[in-house]
């Protein structure tokens, strides 16, 4: 099982976020690897909303007592006091991502971006941003920048602005080509690693080619090319992260036979190159673990995949500005 959350500063958190306009409390993403199941889940939270979005697959919720199965490309909110059941199932394959959000002004929030406040599940569509402004949620929550609240509770309102425009542009579109677009966007979630020929997939739908690109990008907002793409960028992203591959296995990983031409990919989406991405994303971990004045330099470095500790410090006061000692030391 893979799990990962970040959440409010505890130090901060007594400052009341319900008294904030809008706070973003916690956040995080779960996805099974081996567990046959997540055991049902019931949370209860006085004055937090959870908004779901189901990524991949689908799983499963209870409302008022009945069990209701919610698939890709839609999310379910939870109002305050109310009951909070769900189970995810292996055989199901899903990837979900949460949110708890509270404020003065949360209620309003979402009515702004016309988002049923009577109803638990609603529309969203698949779109890889999603998922980069949820874990951009995470980590920001992980590494309790300075204006982390604000920042994450700007990136929550940026990925209400796209629900709600996913929202429009599906009543443009007609039930049929509707159901087509999201069984197409749910098969590139699928299979991005492989070889997918657009061509001979609007063909598989009886489309022209021409029709099929021009209403997948209306109803998913980039043609699909764009979207296999992005959802490699993404997936690379992760396995950057994550892992100790190199730059050609990741390449080969998420579906590009050559890995010159994926860095070039890599760098135009994202303005890094893999060896400044990974480096960034070193630090920014770093950072984190250094704000624990137990923890040695030496074993920061070797957390964050250095065995010199010499070199991961001078990487570190080259990005950060200071040396990871005296980083520490104004931490304390």
């Amino acid at each position: 099982m893979y799990i990962n959350f970040g959440s409010i500063n505890s130090r901060q958190a007594a400052d009341g976020s319900c008294t904030a306009p809008l706070t973003v409390d916690s956040c995080g993403t779960c996805r099974l690897k081996k567990h046959a199941s997540l055991p049902a889940i019931t949370r209860y939270d006085e004055n937090a909303y959870q908004l779901f979005y189901i990524a991949a697959g689908k799983a499963h919720f209870w409302f008022d007592d009945a069990e209701h199965v919610v698939t890709a490309g839609h999310m379910v909110l939870y109002r305050p006091q109310e009951e909070r059941r769900y189970i995810y199932y292996l055989e199901d394959h899903p990837e979900v991502f949460w949110v708890y959000f509270s404020g003065s002004e949360a209620a309003a929030v979402l009515q702004a971006h016309e988002i049923p406040l009577d109803g638990y599940v609603f529309y969203s569509g698949i779109m890889p941003e999603y998922k980069n402004t949820f874990r951009r949620m995470i980590q920001e929550l992980q590494l309790c920048q300075y204006a982390y609240r604000d920042y994450t509770a700007g990136l929550f309102q940026m990925m209400l602005v796209l629900v709600s425009r996913q929202r429009q542009e599906r009543r443009s579109i007609n039930g049929t080509t509707r159901e087509q677009i999201e069984a197409a966007a749910a098969y590139f979630n699928e299979n991005y690693t492989a070889r997918i020929n657009v061509d001979e997939y609007a063909e598989s739908l009886h489309m022209s080619t021409a029709w099929f690109i021009r209403s997948f990008k209306q109803y998913v907002g980039l043609s699909p090319a764009r979207y296999i793409q992005s959802l490699r960028i993404v997936n690379a992203q992760r396995l950057l992260e994550r892992t100790k591959y190199s730059i050609g296995e990741v390449s080969e990983i998420v579906g590009y036979g050559n890995p010159l031409y994926f860095s070039r990919v890599f760098k135009k989406e994202t303005d890094y190159t893999f060896t400044s991405y990974l480096t960034r994303y070193r630090m920014k971990k770093a950072m984190s673990l250094l704000k624990d004045c137990r923890v040695k330099v030496y074993e920061v470095a070797e957390q964050v995949g250095y065995s010199d500790t010499a070199y991961f410090s001078a990487q570190f006061k080259k990005l950060i500005g200071i040396s990871p000692s005296e980083y520490q030391d104004r931490s304390r």
